[in-house]
Order: structure tokens, then C-alpha cells, then sequence
């Protein structure tokens, strides 16, 4: 009974601390995917891919999506006809790399202000590299699923849909999220009232909250439940390897998909007996590579450039939390 009932104060706590961020990271990502107009931005994206790299990671300040997110503004930028070292560093670094994701981080880890502050740095560094090495592929048709590369040579037209959590509600319909990157002239937003805007900013923020909350209910009763059920010298064993602990949280951190907006928190009831680097390496690789954002992320690039991603990902994670386990543990 004890454990039960420490298992649930503890999942609780969890709960409490982190919905708030969750809350606030949706109503700004709907408000500002529905009132911002993406086409001027893309007018003023640098061609260079070095360049380019580096402003998509640094978008998330503009568009503080988690990964729920992430992957309809991508392809929307993609198909409008951004460069896709770009929309790549986008789709790896905005999870991570916004105002909300790091107040979250820096409010769980108030007491480890380094864990923030690299967690920043890591997650850049990792989405510019990624992107320069996808910005080399001069045919995108290549990596590109059919439905997006058949898009890129169309004309361009008004922004409409809102793509936040998996589908996009308004007008008593909803569009799969294979089609709501896709703008058509039923669904043009910037047309709309503002009465308008705030009953679809509301719908959304309403369905994705639904979304991402059963998700943060999931994870924070997964971290509840190992942290009370399963015996400590397993997770001492584990978390105090310089590389076991790190291979043990980035499989946790895809299987669990929880939303970076409250990732920080789940990754906190593991700060006493995980290693500092195995803490980041599910901080830096959850938001990008998780169950749920692969499948995601497979609506845009194909299954090989997938793999790639992937590979690339949690290969240049590893290595990075591997350096901080040895030389700033």
C-alpha cells in the first residue's frame, strides 16, 4: 500500500508541475501558427545551407511547437518552398530550441542550471549538423514522400491550415495529417475574422491538449512507476554507467514520446541516479526521435531518409552525452 501510495504522489507531482507548460506551450503555438503568416518568412530565409542550418534551429522562438507540432510546419515550409536545410533544423530544433521548452527546463532544473543551458547547445548543434548533411541531397524527390515532392513545383497559395496536434479542426471538419500541411482555399485562415481565428485557436488548443495530455499522463505514470516498483540497485546500476545510462534513457526517452514542452520534468525524477549525460541524452533525443515523432516525421521524408535521420541523430547524441559523462560529470 505504501508503494501505491507513493507511486501516486509521486505521479501527482509530476502531473501538477508540468501542465501548466504544457497548456502554455499549445496556446502559443496555435496563436501564433494561426496569426503569423509563414510566406514572409520564407521570403527572407537565408539560401545558404550553413545559413539556413542555423535559422531553422533558431525558429522555434517564432513558432514554439513541441513535436506534436513540428512536423506539419516543416512540411508546410518544404512544400512553400523553403530551403530544406531549413525546414530539417526546424523539424529537429524547435521541439527543444523555444522560450517555453527552455523555461520548462530551466524551471526543472533549477538546481543543475547546466543541464539547461547544454541541453540548448546539443540540440543546436545536433539539428545544424543533421541539416547540413540533408541539404547536400540535390534531388529531394529522393527523400521526399510523393504527395510532398509532387507539391514543390505547384504554385504557391495562401497559408490556411493549422497544423497542431495530429488533426486540424475547424468548419466541423478535420483533415488527416497526411493532407494538413496542404493548403486549400477552404481552409484560408488569414481570410478569416478574428472571431473566427479564436473559435479555431480554442478547437485546437482543446484537441491537443486532449492529445498531449494523455501522453503526459502515460509518461508521468511510466516515471511513477519505475522510480517506486523497480528495484533501486537496477536503476543505480544502470544510471551510473557512463554509457549504460545513456543507452537506457534514449530508449526510454522513444518509448515513452513524451512532449519536450514537459519532458524536462519526467527526466527530473531520474536526476539522483542518472548520470548528467544520460539525463541530456533523453532531453536532446526524445523531442526529436521518439515512437511518435517518427511515425510523424515519416509523412514527410521516406523510410530510408528516416533511418538516416535517425541513425545520424542518435549517433551524434551518444557520442556528445558520452564526452560530458567523462570530462563534466
Amino acid at each position: 500500500m505504501n508503494q501505491i501510495l507513493s507511486a501516486f504522489t509521486l505521479f501527482l507531482s509530476l502531473l501538477v508541475e508540468a501542465i501548466p507548460f504544457l497548456l502554455m506551450g499549445v496556446l502559443l503555438s496555435g496563436a501564433l501558427l494561426i496569426f503569423v503568416d509563414e510566406r514572409k518568412l520564407i521570403a527572407i530565409l537565408p539560401k545558404n545551407p550553413f545559413l539556413g542550418a542555423l535559422a531553422g534551429s533558431l525558429l522555434g522562438f517564432m513558432f514554439p511547437v513541441c513535436e506534436c507540432g513540428n512536423v506539419p510546419v516543416a512540411r508546410r515550409l518544404i512544400s512553400q518552398g523553403a530551403p530544406i536545410s531549413v525546414a530539417v533544423s526546424f523539424l529537429m530544433a524547435a521541439p527543444t530550441i523555444n522560450p517555453v521548452v527552455i523555461w520548462a527546463t530551466w524551471t526543472a532544473f533549477r538546481d543543475q542550471p547546466e543541464i539547461a543551458v547544454l541541453r540548448i547547445v546539443l540540440s543546436f548543434a545536433i539539428a545544424t549538423i543533421v541539416a547540413m548533411v540533408f541539404s547536400s541531397q540535390k534531388d529531394l524527390r529522393a527523400i521526399l514522400q510523393p504527395n510532398i515532392a509532387l507539391a514543390l513545383p505547384a504554385p504557391k497559395v495562401k497559408a490556411g491550415a493549422v497544423p497542431v496536434g495530429t488533426f486540424f479542426l475547424g468548419e466541423d471538419r478535420s483533415q488527416p495529417l497526411d493532407f494538413a500541411g496542404y493548403l486549400s482555399s477552404s481552409n484560408q485562415i488569414v481570410t478569416k475574422s478574428l472571431p473566427d481565428r479564436l473559435n479555431l485557436l480554442l478547437d485546437n488548443t482543446l484537441a491537443e491538449m486532449r492529445e498531449l495530455g494523455a501522453i503526459l499522463v502515460m509518461g508521468s505514470a511510466i516515471a511513477a512507476v519505475i522510480q517506486v516498483w523497480v528495484p533501486r540497485d537496477i536503476i543505480l546500476g544502470l544510471g551510473q554507467g557512463p554509457v549504460s545510462s545513456i543507452v537506457a534513457m534514449m530508449i526510454l526517452a522513444a518509448i515513452v514520446s513524451i512532449c519536450s514542452t514537459v519532458d524536462s520534468f519526467f527526466a527530473l525524477s531520474f536526476a539522483s541516479t542518472f548520470t548528467g549525460g544520460s539525463l541530456l541524452a533523453f532531453l536532446v533525443f526524445g523531442p526529436t526521435i521518439d515512437l511518435k515523432a517518427i511515425g510523424l516525421i515519416l509523412t514527410i521524408f521516406k523510410k530510408r531518409a528516416v533511418i538516416y535521420m535517425f541513425l545520424l541523430t542518435a549517433q551524434l547524441t551518444f557520442l556528445s552525452c558520452l564526452f560530458i559523462n567523462f570530462q563534466i560529470r
